[in-house]
């Protein structure tokens, strides 16, 4: 991966060439150098600075880790690295929302689940909060009532500007629970930019980054950076070289905008969910930010898909490291899930509504599970009855004695398990879910 420097201030006094981190295969730093002098004009000005140190204790070739209080404030240092030639924004401020996400991809697709229990468990209190008083040169900041990991605010970029935040959360409370000792999640805490558009609203997307966190109870990331320290320093020279050097604040890297965030780039370019070797160098860029891979877009800036395909698995693991590597070239090869479960549902007409098939009978779609998860069921529901998984808010089965069941994913799991409340198979259920404006009673056969 790529990763920054940390650097003096001010910041925006040194060249854009000075923050990239030497985190490349020896035969490729040179290229990526002449890439990012012919490319530097076309880098967003923007740098994100999070002050907090880095863990000694990442490879060289692993995405930075930085560790965090919970609770305390923490300096964001929004940077204009191109004052005098930044001149293409017809408004005055512009506009920065910042999220706590998810790293690993298994809880993203629960993420709302997640944060549904965590609202549940600590009633009134917020994920994200945006310390105020501390902060400089922000206008308007606000945290949204119904999503407790966002905050926005607006700024005037030829001024630059400081945020501090607070991460209410800790790592821990998103581990399944078992003996103690657990190993926290990681977070992401990620600023994604937009400017204003000709109706004055801020929509047009400027620039994304990212850093990987991980929060810990009070003082416990200052313990926890204490440890990562000395375990280096117990380690040889050889041993040491292979990982990275600490540093006293943490720079966001570049990525793609955030799933949700407003967008009013064309929506006709969507790329191939697979790689082709007909695919052009744009097209593969656009394919690495899809699948997650923005770290890499500079290094695969001028491949085509034809030059990502012929490369080896071993070719992968030594540009993006062991894990990235590996995965690149699982993505590219396009391996598929086979399906856990499969589902046939139909939704249940009203007396008044005449039959949607000729002959009385139900017509069945079938929806296929890879994982037996809630949120992976409402994402296939919300894709056949055309409304957002985020619009469904909770999903209940009806059992044959007309109780309702709240879904979990602990209640998938059961499945089976109870054949008279209709988990057995081949057994016809009812299942409500709940939308923001109406409710759907679909009947669903296994």
């Amino acid at each position: 991966m790529l990763f920054w420097h940390n650097q003096p201030e001010p910041y925006h006094q040194h060249s854009t060439a000075s923050y990239i981190r030497d985190a490349l295969a020896p035969f490729l730093k040179h290229e990526e150098e002449r890439h990012a002098t012919e490319n530097g004009a076309k880098w967003s000005p923007f740098q994100y600075v999070l002050c907090a140190a880095t863990s000694p204790a990442v490879k060289q070739q692993e995405e930075t880790l930085t560790y965090l209080n919970q609770g305390q404030s923490y300096e964001i240092r929004m940077l204009n690295r191109k004052l005098v030639e930044y001149t293409d924004i017809s408004s005055k401020y512009v506009k920065s929302i910042v999220r706590v996400v998810f790293h690993d991809r298994r809880l993203q697709y629960t993420e709302h689940q997640q944060l549904e229990g965590w609202r549940w468990n600590r009633p009134g209190d917020r994920i994200l909060d945006v310390d105020t008083p501390l902060s400089v040169g922000v206008v308007e900041p606000r945290a949204h009532p119904l999503q407790l990991n966002t905050i926005e605010f607006l700024w005037d970029p030829v001024k630059n500007a400081s945020v501090f935040i607070q991460v209410n959360c800790i790592s821990t409370e998103f581990t399944p629970r078992k003996h103690g000792g657990e190993k926290g999640v990681p977070f992401r805490i990620q600023i994604d930019t937009f400017t204003q558009n000709e109706h004055g609203e801020y929509l047009e997307h400027m620039h994304s980054s990212s850093c990987q966190v991980k929060v810990f109870k009070p003082k416990g990331a200052d313990r926890k950076l204490k440890t990562d320290r000395e375990k280096i320093d117990k380690k040889s020279h050889q041993d040491r070289e292979k990982y990275q050097s600490s540093h006293e604040t943490t720079m966001l890297t570049e990525c793609s905008p955030w799933p949700d965030a407003p967008n009013l780039g064309s929506t006709n370019d969507t790329p191939s969910p697979h790689l082709v070797p007909s695919s052009s160098p744009q097209d593969t860029q656009l394919w690495l930010q899809l699948h997650r891979f923005s770290p890499y877009c500079r290094l695969f800036s001028r491949f085509s898909g034809a030059d990502l395909l012929k490369m080896s698995r071993e070719d992968l693991i030594q540009i993006c490291g062991p894990s990235d590597g590996i995965r690149l070239f699982n993505t590219i090869k396009g391996r598929c899930i086979q399906p856990r479960l499969t589902i046939y549902v139909c939704q249940q007409q009203a007396r008044n509504q005449p039959q949607t098939k000729p002959g009385g009978g139900e017509v069945y779609h079938a929806l296929y599970l890879e994982d037996l998860t809630l949120g992976d069921l409402s994402e296939k529901i919300a894709l056949l009855y055309s409304v957002t998984p985020q619009q469904i808010s909770h999903i209940y089965r009806q059992g044959p004695t007309g109780i309702h069941i709240l879904v979990s994913d602990e209640v998938r799991e059961g499945r089976g398990q109870s054949s008279d409340e209709g988990y057995s198979v081949s057994t016809d259920y009812y299942l409500i879910f709940k939308h923001l404006v109406s409710s759907y009673i679909v009947c669903m056969h296994i």
